[in-house]
C-alpha cells in the first residue's frame, strides 16, 4: 500500500508542481511516507479509497489531512532516531613504560 500511495502521488505532484492542485504541504507528508512505516489506521484508510476508485488530488488532500493529524505514520521521535555517530570524548595517553 505504502509503494502505490507514494508512487501514485508523486507522480501526482511532479505533474502539478507549482498549480492549486497540489495541497501545500503534500511534499513533506510524501517525506514522512518515504522515510517512514504507515500506521495500521492510516493503510485501511488508504486502501478503502484506493479500492473506491479515488481520485489523485483528492488522495492527495486525504493524505494531506492525515499528515496533518499524524495519523500517517509511525514516526521515531528524535530521540530513537538514527543519527550519524558522534565523538563525546576521546582519551589519549602520553608516555609510560610499553615494554
Amino acid at each position: 500500500m505504502k509503494y502505490r500511495v507514494y508512487h501514485q502521488l508523486e507522480r501526482f505532484y511532479e505533474e502539478n508542481i507549482g498549480t492549486l492542485f497540489v495541497p501545500p504541504k503534500l511534499e513533506n507528508a510524501l517525506d514522512e511516507i518515504f522515510q517512514n512505516p504507515l500506521k495500521e489506521s492510516a493503510i485501511d484508510t488508504l486502501s478503502r479509497q484506493m479500492k473506491s476508485g479515488i481520485s489523485d488530488r483528492k488522495l492527495a488532500e486525504l493524505v494531506v489531512s492525515l499528515y496533518t493529524d499524524r495519523r500517517l505514520c509511525n514516526v521515531a521521535h528524535e530521540d530513537n532516531a538514527y543519527h550519524v555517530p558522534q565523538i563525546i570524548c576521546s582519551l589519549g595517553l602520553i608516555g609510560g613504560n610499553a615494554g
